[in-house]
């Protein structure tokens, strides 16, 4: 096998199973670069932190794949395209036919094992740098933030998942075969995720407190409202009201005024903004918005991912975030292109549209400069209230409510209820990957599923299957879900 220096496999890709020495490497900086060289370089810190961001924007992180088992799952959603296009594994999803060699889990599997170790690796030599404490300790903030949003990620598909937080070595076969190849609990992967975030809260800055240049890097806020979100899947219904109030009283956001314009360029990095994937015209998120795009003629995308009816009809009369949510065909779009009757499908996701005439484009429909937003001040909301509403602060939960519901152009509600706020929910939220989720942790999967002519195995669908490839490389080290083979 080759042999390559520290420096060289800096930016190696942590994967489950492990690459080779032989497979592509992600080397950022220049590989005649010794290790000394790069301990002296302080600018060399923004190209590691830069190098776990760009994570995100890869086809395995947040496009098919990610969409297939956080939307198509859903009965939000459904597969889409052409009856007889599969897209690989789509078909399964949508029909809770889970099985083990998806190419969908392995994906999302493989791709966050990947950002965690690109993670890992910054982490080990910024914390050796010679730099400005507060510039080294936001850099660790901004990491820490990261790698912790990809356990969540994980937490939430596969339950408890193996922990690695340091670089191991791939030689290292006693640390590969009793870290990275053995899951720890769901409780022990939420403590991880809460000490990555309670150090990035104390090690960031507040999102007005960044320059303009480093707009969309990872903020207190984000920390926070990433750890009132963990706090809300583990039912520690205090801690997420507490950490949700911080967020809202911080003073640093606010919904934007037109719900229709969250998803849109006008409103990237807006108050409304706590986190999103950044995308530029040549570094864009890989076929994100291609995935989802009308199919037919003009073709305009791979037409995945369509709004389902039960998703529709859920709303009520006059809110205005289903017109924004679901592009009805034919129609004429926000930018004046029309959508016509020759397009396969009579729903599409409009919060997945880019726009060739009135957005950032340059043609190239698998790398468009559209933001995916992963953590917005509405989610905030929603969670003080759903919290809020669990520890008997009723009140709070209403006025929470009726503010989303006044965006909306809705009246206000006279009481609150959980289904009422879970309703608020599902209309404030669709199609952003989090109804699959929201439908297991507050147990009404097994209800909304056969609503919308599915079946949901209690006691087997609330997580997916561990990927066969993942336990097969391992030796059987690696343990399955219960009910899958």
């Amino acid at each position: 096998m080759k042999k390559y220096s520290p420096l060289i496999l800096l930016m190696i890709l942590l994967t489950i199973p492990f690459q080779s020495c032989e497979d592509d490497l992600d080397v950022a900086l220049n590989e005649n670069q010794s290790e000394i060289d790069i301990l002296n370089n302080p600018a060399s810190a923004i190209k590691l932190a830069n190098g776990v961001y760009s994570k995100n924007l890869e086809y395995d992180m947040n496009a098919f794949s990610w969409i297939g088992i956080t939307s198509i799952t859903s009965d939000d959603a459904d597969k889409g395209s052409t009856p007889g296009d599969t897209g690989s594994d789509k078909n399964k999803l949508d029909a809770l036919d889970f099985v083990s060699s998806s190419t969908s889990f392995t994906d999302v599997w493989k791709a966050r094992y990947q950002g965690i170790g690109r993670a890992n690796r910054a982490l080990y030599y910024i914390q050796q740098l010679d730099l400005d404490p507060v510039f080294k300790n936001r850099l660790i903030g901004e990491i820490k933030f990261l790698r912790a949003l990809w356990y969540f990620d994980l937490v939430r598909c596969f339950g408890g998942v193996p922990i690695v937080t340091t670089v191991i070595d791939v030689n290292d076969f006693e640390s590969v075969n009793n870290i990275v190849y053995v899951r720890k609990s769901k409780q022990e992967t939420y403590a991880q995720i809460e000490l990555d975030l309670a150090d990035a809260i104390e090690k960031l800055p507040l999102k007005s407190q960044y320059s303009q240049e480093d707009k969309g890097r990872a903020t207190k806020g984000s920390a926070q409202a990433l750890l009132a979100k963990a706090y809300l899947y583990q039912e520690k219904w205090q801690q997420s009201y507490d950490m949700a109030g911080e967020v809202i009283n911080s003073g640093e956001y606010a919904l934007l005024a037109d719900y229709a314009q969250v998803w849109r360029q006008v409103g990237e990095n807006k108050s409304e903004s706590i986190f999103e994937v950044q995308a530029t015209l040549t570094n864009g998120i890989q076929d994100y918005t291609n995935v989802q795009g009308p199919r037919g003629v003009p073709d305009m995308g791979w037409g995945f991912n369509t709004p389902s009816l039960s998703l529709t009809n859920s709303y009520e009369a006059g809110d205005l975030r289903k017109a924004a949510t679901i592009m009805f065909i034919p129609s004429v779009l926000w930018d004046g292109i029309v959508a016509p009757t020759t397009l396969n499908n009579p729903r599409y996701n409009y919060k997945a549209y880019q726009s060739a005439v009135a957005e950032d484009w340059d043609g190239n429909r698998g790398m468009t400069a559209k933001n995916l937003r992963v953590l917005k001040y509405s989610d905030i909301l929603l969670i003080r209230a759903e919290a809020g509403f669990h520890i008997g602060n009723t009140g709070e939960a209403l006025s929470r409510i009726n503010e989303i519901r006044h965006r909306a152009g809705l009246a206000d509600a006279p009481d609150v209820t959980l289904q009422s706020i879970w309703k608020e929910r599902r209309w404030e939220m669709a199609m952003e990957h989090d109804r699959w989720f929201d439908l297991v942790r507050t147990g009404q999967a097994q209800t909304a599923m056969a609503a919308d002519g599915k079946t949901f195995v209690v006691g087997k669908h609330e997580v997916f299957p561990i990927p066969q490839e993942q336990i097969t490389a391992s030796g059987g080290r690696l343990t399955q879900n219960n009910g899958y083979n």
